[in-house]
C-alpha cells in the first residue's frame, strides 16, 4: 500500500477544503477503496474520512425520501419507508455483497465503487485500459463470461458490480453533490459513463466532488416493484445478470413502468427501449417478450457471455411477469 496522510472531516465544507489541490480519496466504509488502495491500484496521497457526514433518512416536503451518502447499505435495507415504498432498493441492497459488508458500506461508497474484472485487479500480469490507460484490454479476448454485452466498447467490456445502483436507476433516483463550484444534482443514470475511448474515467464527477445525499423522487407505483439477481452462487456473489422492475397497472394494461439492467454493462442499464414497448400493452407474456427482445437488440456478445444476452431476456419477462400477477 502506498503511504498517505489521513483526515476526518465533519461535513461536507470541510471534506472539500482538505481535498483540494492534490490527489484525495473520499473513505466511507472503505469495503472498496481499501482493496483498491491494498493492490495499489488507487495511490492516494490523502484519504479524507467521510463518515461523519449525513447519516440520516427524511422524507421532503415534496414526497421525496432524502438519503445521506453516509447512510450504512443495512439501514437503508431496513428502513421502512423503504421497505414499503421502494422494495426493490431494499431487495437490491439484500442481494448484494455479505451482511458484514452491507453493516460496513455507505451509500455514496456504493454508487462509486469500480469493477470487479480479474483483469483490472491483477495488476501485475494484464493488460486494463481502465487502471492503465492505453494498456489494451486483455479481458476482449480472455475469459469474459462475466462481462458487458451493451455499452462496452473497444478499450473496455467491464461490468459495473453494484445492486443497489441498478434499483436507483430503475426508481429514477438523483445524486446531490458539493463541490468547489457550489451544490448540484444530477440523474442516477447520468452519474456512471460508459467506456468509450477513456474506460479509466468511472463518472462524471469533478475533481474533488463529493456525493451528499441520494433522493428518491415519490413514485407511487415502486411499491409494486422488485428485484432479481441471477449469480453463480446463492452468496457473496455479483450479478451475471439482474433486473430492477416497477409497474403500474390498470384494467390490465400497462400505464407506467421502470425497469433497469444490471450485469450488462459498464453502468446501471436503464432500459428505456422496454419500457416504450410495454407502456400502454397489455400483461401478457408476449408483450414482455418483444420488450426483453427491443432492449437487447444492440447486444454484442463476446466469446464466453453470450448466454447472457438470452438471460437477460428470460430474467426480464419472468420479473414482469411476477409484478403482473402480483397486481392481477
Amino acid at each position: 500500500m502506498t503511504p498517505f496522510s489521513y483526515a476526518r472531516a465533519g461535513d461536507a465544507a470541510e471534506a472539500l477544503r482538505l481535498g483540494a489541490g492534490g490527489d484525495a480519496a473520499y473513505l466511507g466504509g472503505g469495503t472498496n477503496l481499501v482493496d483498491l488502495m491494498r493492490e495499489t491500484i488507487a495511490r492516494p496521497t490523502t484519504v479524507i474520512d467521510v463518515t461523519g457526514l449525513s447519516d440520516t433518512i427524511e422524507e421532503t416536503d415534496r414526497g421525496s425520501l432524502m438519503i445521506g451518502a453516509a447512510v450504512r447499505n443495512t439501514a437503508l435495507a431496513e428502513h421502512r419507508a423503504v421497505r414499503i415504498r421502494y422494495p426493490v432498493l431494499s431487495r437490491a441492497i439484500l442481494a448484494g455483497a455479505s451482511a458484514q459488508i452491507r453493516n460496513m458500506a455507505t451509500v455514496g461508497g456504493n454508487l462509486l465503487q469500480r469493477t470487479r474484472c480479474t483483469y483490472f485487479y491483477d495488476s501485475e500480469g494484464s493488460r486494463c485500459n481502465k487502471r492503465s490507460p492505453d494498456s489494451g484490454c486483455d479481458a476482449i479476448d480472455g475469459f469474459n463470461r462475466v462481462h458487458a454485452i451493451l455499452g462496452a466498447s473497444s478499450a473496455c467490456v467491464a461490468t459495473h458490480p453494484s445492486d443497489m445502483c441498478v434499483a436507483l436507476a430503475a426508481l429514477d433516483a438523483i445524486v446531490h453533490l458539493q463541490g468547489k463550484g457550489g451544490a448540484r444534482t444530477l440523474p442516477l443514470t447520468d452519474l456512471h459513463r460508459l467506456p468509450g475511448d477513456h474506460p479509466e474515467i468511472d463518472t462524471v464527477l469533478e475533481p474533488g466532488e463529493l456525493i451528499t445525499a441520494v433522493e428518491l423522487p415519490p413514485l407511487p407505483f415502486a411499491k409494486n416493484s422488485t428485484y432479481r439477481k441471477v449469480r453463480d452462487r446463492a452468496s457473496y456473489a455479483f450479478a451475471l445478470i439482474s433486473v430492477a422492475a416497477a409497474l403500474e397497472l390498470d384494467a390490465g394494461r400497462i400505464t407506467d413502468v421502470r425497469i433497469a439492467l444490471g450485469g450488462v454493462a459498464h453502468r446501471p442499464w436503464r432500459a428505456s427501449k422496454a419500457e416504450a414497448a410495454l407502456r400502454g400493452g397489455p400483461t401478457t407474456e408476449q408483450a414482455f417478450r418483444d420488450a426483453a427482445i427491443a432492449e437487447l437488440s444492440e447486444a454484442k456478445a463476446l466469446r464466453d457471455n453470450g448466454f447472457k444476452v438470452d438471460l437477460a431476456k428470460r430474467t426480464l419477462v419472468a420479473v414482469l411477469g411476477d409484478l403482473a400477477g402480483a397486481k392481477a
